[in-house]
């Protein structure tokens, strides 16, 4: 029920007057589509097929040149970018990018590179499922999570250990991506760039972890693909000026936040350019409405951040 209402809402959006004002203004910004996984190959590649027909598909190294250059963008750019490295971005994503001609970027997790381990907050979730428990008291997996992510760093590594030591059962291992894949993404024209070495909120680590964090990521970056990396996603989005400054230090030229924005097609702050949250199982209308910048000027209205 609740998926139907939600599916109605958008598609009354969708078809109102408001997306033909959004549309037409669209063109005159940049939107960055923030995405995760490709959960659904089928609905992503049908979004891809739509970007091909009706917008500017731009690359990473276009939007550097833009901000070193000045000069804005083509209207209707759209830069596609996944955050975090999940494999389906290689099995399910990078052939229906192919077939699409469109490029994108990836933001990956070092310390995941080449293991099984999961991603924290899916670990955490699991875990809490599986009865695992924490000072926090009894919350729900998705809530814990939230819960976790707003943590000083140090209480949520403590948190975690105490969920491993208490659940049931070990959280799933989860296939990562291999230092080999990334160049295999790269010469699909999927270009890498730093997410930190395990993906803490950095707005609540200490100085030395932050530095630790960016700077040990940028490193092994640099170790496998032979180029530093110039791009950085802050994880869950949340900006942080320490970050900032020292991503400006190490030659970092772009920055993303997650804040489900349009940006202009001349960057103000290239360490902070906006994205639109965006999955591969976003409905057709919704989608419309998301690419227009009607969806997310309603969500905030309704006090979404």
């Amino acid at each position: 029920m609740r998926r139907a209402r939600r599916r109605a809402a958008d598609a009354l959006l969708r078809h109102s007057p408001l997306q033909l004002a959004f549309r037409a203004a669209s063109t005159r910004r940049l939107a960055v589509l923030a995405y995760h996984g490709v959960d659904d190959p089928v609905s992503f590649a049908a979004q891809l097929e739509r970007l091909a027909r009706t917008t500017n598909p731009v690359s990473l190294a276009q939007v550097e040149r833009a901000v070193t250059e000045g000069r804005p963008l083509p209207p209707r750019s759209v830069l596609v970018t996944f955050d975090d490295g999940d494999r389906s971005l290689l099995t399910h994503g990078l052939p229906a990018l192919i077939r699409n001609r469109i490029p994108a970027a990836a933001y990956v997790i070092p310390q995941l590179i080449g293991s099984d381990q999961p991603f924290w907050w899916t670990e955490a979730a699991a875990l809490a499922g599986a009865g695992g428990r924490t000072t926090l008291g009894p919350l729900a997996p998705g809530a814990l999570v939230a819960s976790l992510k707003r943590l000083p760093d140090a209480e949520r590594i403590t948190a975690l250990e105490e969920l491993r030591a208490t659940a049931a059962v070990p959280a799933p291992r989860t296939p990562q991506l291999t230092a080999q894949e990334l160049f295999v993404l790269r010469e699909g024209g999927v270009a890498i760039g730093n997410h930190t070495m395990t993906h803490p909120c950095l707005d609540r680590c200490a100085d030395d972890t932050l530095r630790t964090e960016i700077t040990e990521a940028h490193t092994m970056l640099t170790g496998w693909l032979g180029t530093p990396p110039t791009t950085f996603a802050y994880p869950n989005g949340n900006h942080d000026q320490r970050a900032e400054q020292l991503l400006r230090e190490l030659g970092y030229r772009l920055g993303f936040l997650f804040d489900h924005r349009h940006d202009r097609l001349l960057p103000a702050s290239p360490l902070r350019i906006s994205r639109l949250r965006v999955n591969s199982h976003t409905g057709r209308a919704r989608f419309d409405t998301i690419l227009s910048g009607l969806h997310p000027t309603v969500h905030r209205m309704r006090g979404g951040v």
